[in-house]
């Protein structure tokens, strides 16, 4: 009863506060007096036009964006396009690829030109001498891959086509095609071809993809047979690469024990597998690619299953014992002076990501990477 009462009487000694009566400083609790830090004024001071990276459309490492497809209007010129190419529609395993431009361009919000300096080399190359744009995504069609495979090509050709911006490089823009699953390369050649003449190609990837048609489409019909295991067997038919292109990180399994080895050299192609990368090391790795190469113009085609699936999971056909993503951006970087005319990354499907989007991650990376190669030796036409 004495304790009751005790805070009864301590309660009302205590000032009586409602909402009604309660105040809090206008902006921040802070001295407005003299020639102390003042409050931002409402209605203006604030600056909601840039330092944020996630704001507007989502372009690659925030660069600026154009339609580059419309061949009537002119667009603002460039040396290096960005090309997504929203296509999955020739997979043999998941699909999911059709989102892949837009899930690179998502991991990698966190790049842009005002922060771009590498630690490793000192240099930018979101503000070296080349114009970068984003052209956004082709209009694929998805219910016709021949039709989808051709619009692609157009654009392909419509973006090469324009007078690049520093012409004191070079004439031709060069383009890197964010997949989309790989048989969007079988394109991006086809348009390589019509600029450059032959070219090499270096190809990233946990599968050889020159398989027969008639070993994988099962002879079915022309339109099974081009795939994203099929595309390099059909370009080296259609001419368009030399005989001195090379895989690596190579691991899965063949279909032909004998047959799909022997075809492979055919298409022109040496192999280096994932398990070559613990004989030689990465700058062992470097070497061999790049005597096989030679002075060879090259288009570099980065399957994103090249690396191990705990660092990209997301993607169609995961094949285990991959190499890591650094020992892949190491070997990327020893590339440099090689003349790229071309790259992508491919067979990138979010919806397989983990909530860390490791994948999208590791794929912008190695985008930036490819660009890093175009900017530093310049190809001209």
């Amino acid at each position: 009863m004495f304790f009751n009462f005790y805070i009864i009487e301590t309660l009302s000694l205590l000032p009586v506060i409602t909402a009604r009566n309660v105040q809090f400083p206008p902006v921040a609790a802070i001295d407005l007096t003299g020639n102390l830090q003042k409050p931002i004024d409402i209605d203006h001071g604030i600056d909601i036009t840039t330092g944020s990276a996630f704001h507007g459309l989502a372009t690659f490492a925030n660069l600026p964006y154009a339609n580059c497809f419309d061949e009537s209007r002119d667009v603002e010129k460039y040396d290096i396009a960005i090309l997504g190419a929203p296509f999955d529609t020739a997979v043999t395993a998941r699909p999911g690829a059709r989102f892949g431009p837009n899930g690179i361009r998502r991991g990698s919000q966190r790049m842009s030109p005002e922060a771009g300096w590498s630690v490793y080399t000192g240099e930018n190359s979101l503000k070296g001498w080349a114009k970068i744009l984003d052209c956004g995504d082709a209009p694929l069609t998805f219910l016709d891959n021949t039709v989808a495979l051709k619009q692609l090509e157009k654009a392909h050709r419509v973006i090469s086509g324009r007078k690049a911006n520093t012409t004191a490089k070079s004439l031709v823009p060069r383009i890197i095609t964010l997949g989309g699953d790989h048989t969007t390369t079988l394109a991006a050649l086809r348009s390589a071809y019509t600029q450059w003449g032959q070219i090499s190609v270096i190809h990233f990837d946990s599968h050889i993809d020159t398989w027969d048609p008639d070993v994988l489409g099962g002879g079915i019909s022309h339109y099974a047979g081009v795939n994203h295991g099929t595309f390099l067997h059909l370009a080296h038919e259609e001419g368009l690469i030399s005989n001195n292109s090379i895989h690596a990180g190579i691991r899965a399994p063949v279909m032909r024990p004998r047959g799909d080895i022997k075809n492979d050299l055919r298409c022109g192609f040496h192999i280096l597998t994932a398990r070559d990368l613990d004989r030689y090391g990465v700058d062992g790795i470097v070497s061999k690619v790049k005597s096989h190469i030679g002075t060879s113009k090259v288009y570099v085609s980065v399957d994103i299953d090249v690396l191990d699936p705990a660092y990209a999971p997301a993607t169609g056909t995961a094949e285990p014992g991959g190499w890591t993503s650094r020992e892949l951006l190491s070997i990327l970087d020893g590339l440099e002076g090689l003349q790229v005319i071309g790259a992508d990354v491919v067979e990138v499907a979010p919806i397989y990501d983990n909530p860390g989007e490791t994948t999208v991650l590791a794929a912008a990376e190695v985008a930036l990477s490819l660009l890093t190669l175009m900017v530093q030796k310049s190809v001209p036409n």
